[in-house]
């Protein structure tokens, strides 16, 4: 298993070595233009071309390798996505979108392992690098960096991390992770209040989430109602829930739904 110190390092190193290749090859063909004969300028000018087709050959195909890793994942091969994800991290390329990609696909991998504190690791250590064109990138890193530190109950850690987010405009799915993130940390610092505000329409979002992350959500929302006195929408959320995922694991994942089902 790759060590996510490992590869945090290497991908900084990697990116260091880039810049400074990029800038020696500019620096190559300013000065093959300005001395030497024709004829040398233009067979020094030839060989830096090849030598930058050589490596953006090799880049894309660590590129189409990379791409490759989040389908892994969401179809729960977990070690096939390991290995493309080492190799992506462990072999050079001229992209810088390619190693940041990688470590964002560590946290995602390491999330879906449930190693919290290694995904929150790297979610920090790709938001503490310049996204440039990936920017958009770092809306769905720190909603990782949010929910991991929520499972290693870090709540001012949480707490931080969604407060970065309302600021920034939000696809569909990564608001509805959003909720589901913002009634999990509610529930735990007891804001019932909040979470039954516009309750129906949080109800209709969480019905698009998948049936177990909407099935803890609305078991959050049901606790919500309990604790304000709403016991029939209580009773009915609690109904909702129980069709949508084992009462059980709910319960083993989230102990203070236990009031719920005592």
């Amino acid at each position: 298993m790759l060590a996510v110190d490992t590869a945090i390092n290497r991908v900084r190193r990697d990116l260091t070595l880039t810049a400074l290749l990029k800038v020696a090859l500019g620096i190559a063909v300013v000065g093959c233009l300005m001395v030497g004969p024709e004829a040398v300028r233009i067979i020094g000018l030839l060989g830096i071309a090849s030598l930058w087709l050589w490596l953006s050959l090799n880049s894309a195909r660590g590129s189409r390798v990379a791409a490759e890793s989040p389908l892994l994942i969401a179809s729960g091969q977990f070690e096939e996505a390991e290995r493309n994800i080492e190799q992506t991290v462990r072999s050079f390329s001229l992209f810088r979108a390619v190693k940041l990609q990688s470590l964002h696909h560590l946290a995602i991998l390491r999330h879906a392992q449930r190693r919290w504190q290694e995904s929150a690791a790297l979610a920090r250590a790709l938001l503490g690098q310049r996204l440039g064109p990936l920017q958009p990138l770092s809306r769905s890193t720190r909603l990782l960096l949010a929910d991991s530190l929520l499972e290693m109950n870090d709540l001012r850690g949480t707490y931080d991390a969604l407060g970065a987010l309302y600021r920034e405009p939000l696809s569909l799915t990564e608001m509805l992770n959003l909720l589901a993130i913002q009634l999990d940390y509610s529930a735990r610092v007891g804001a019932w209040q909040w979470m039954m505000q516009g309750a129906m329409s949080k109800v209709q979002l969480l019905e698009l989430l998948p049936a177990p992350s909407s099935a803890r959500a609305q078991s959050f929302m049901a606790l919500a109602a309990k604790k304000i006195g709403r016991l029939d929408f209580s009773d009915w959320l609690r109904a909702r829930a129980q069709l949508l995922a084992d009462v059980g694991r709910l319960v083993s994942e989230r102990p203070m739904l236990k009031e719920l089902w005592p």
